[in-house]
C-alpha cells in the first residue's frame, strides 16, 4: 500500500486529496445487463447509471469482452464494472475537494448476484466468476459498497442495457431528468391523505389547521390568493 494514503472503514484514500469544503454528497449507482444482446457475437451488454445525490452525472453501456451463458454471469461482470466506476468516481470527488459521505448505494435487479457478493457465507457456485466476485466481494466488505436489490422495473439502468421504446421508458427517465425544488416536499405530497383542491397538505401532516396557517412557496398560501381576498374596513365589520 502507498505509504502516503491512509485507510478509512477498509477503504484506501489517497493521503494528498485535499481538505473537504462545501456539501457532502451521496452517490448512487444502478447496474443491470442484458444477455445475449448481440445475436451475432452472444454476448450481453452492460448498462450502469450513476448518481450524485439526486443528479446523473455518469452513464455507461457497453458490450461485454466475453459471452456469458448465464444471466447470472453477465450481471456478475456488469456489478464488477460498477464497482470499478464507483471507486474512481469516489477518488475524483475526493480530490476535488467534494466530500464522499458514507457508501456507494449500488442497486441491481439479480437477487443472486447481491446475495451472493453480500453474503460472506454464500458460496460461490460459478468458479469462472470468481474474479468478479471477489473484487466485488472486496469493496462491500470495505464499506466501500453498499449492494441492494430492487426489482427490474423500477430500475433505471434498464434504460441502458435493453432496446426500449419512447412511451416504456418516458415515465421513467422524467422523474430522472425534470425535477425542482426540495424532494422530500413531493414525499409529502404522496404521503397525504386526500383533501380538498386548494387545501394545505404539508399543513395537514404537521397536523396544524390549514385554515390559521400559510405555506409559501410552490404551495402558494393556504388562505388563498390575494386576488380572492376581500379587504374588510372596520366600518363593515361594525355593521356586521
Amino acid at each position: 500500500m502507498d505509504p502516503y494514503s491512509i485507510r478509512k472503514r477498509g477503504e484506501v484514500i489517497p493521503g494528498d486529496i485535499p481538505t473537504p469544503r462545501g456539501k457532502r454528497v451521496v452517490n448512487t449507482a444502478y447496474v443491470d445487463a442484458n444477455l445475449y444482446h448481440d445475436l451475432i457475437t452472444g454476448r450481453s451488454v452492460t448498462g450502469v447509471l450513476h448518481f450524485i445525490n439526486k443528479t446523473p452525472v455518469h452513464w455507461f453501456t457497453k458490450k461485454q469482452a466475453t459471452v456469458e451463458t448465464a444471466t447470472y454471469g453477465s450481471e456478475f461482470v456488469a456489478a464488477k464494472h460498477a464497482v470499478e466506476q464507483i471507486m474512481a468516481m469516489r477518488t475524483t470527488l475526493r480530490y476535488l475537494g467534494v466530500e464522499v459521505y458514507g457508501p456507494t448505494f449500488m442497486f441491481g435487479d439479480n437477487g443472486s448476484v447481491v446475495t451472493n457478493s453480500s453474503i460472506p457465507e454464500s458460496p460461490l457456485r460459478k468458479r469462472h466468476q470468481a474474479l468478479a466476485y471477489h473484487f466485488t466481494r472486496e469493496a462491500i466488505a470495505a464499506k466501500v459498497v453498499d449492494f441492494r436489490h430492487i426489482p427490474g422495473t423500477i430500475n433505471p439502468s434498464d434504460l441502458l442495457s435493453k432496446h426500449w421504446g419512447y412511451a416504456q421508458v418516458w415515465p421513467m427517465l422524467r422523474t430522472m431528468l425534470f425535477w425542482s425544488g426540495d424532494t422530500t416536499k413531493l414525499l409529502l405530497e404522496d404521503t397525504a391523505p386526500s383533501q380538498p383542491k386548494g387545501s394545505d397538505k404539508c399543513s395537514v401532516l404537521k397536523g396544524e389547521n390549514p385554515s390559521s396557517s400559510s405555506v409559501n412557496g410552490e404551495y402558494g398560501t393556504a388562505t388563498g390568493s390575494k386576488d380572492q381576498e376581500e379587504d374588510v374596513s372596520p366600518k363593515d365589520v361594525t355593521e356586521k
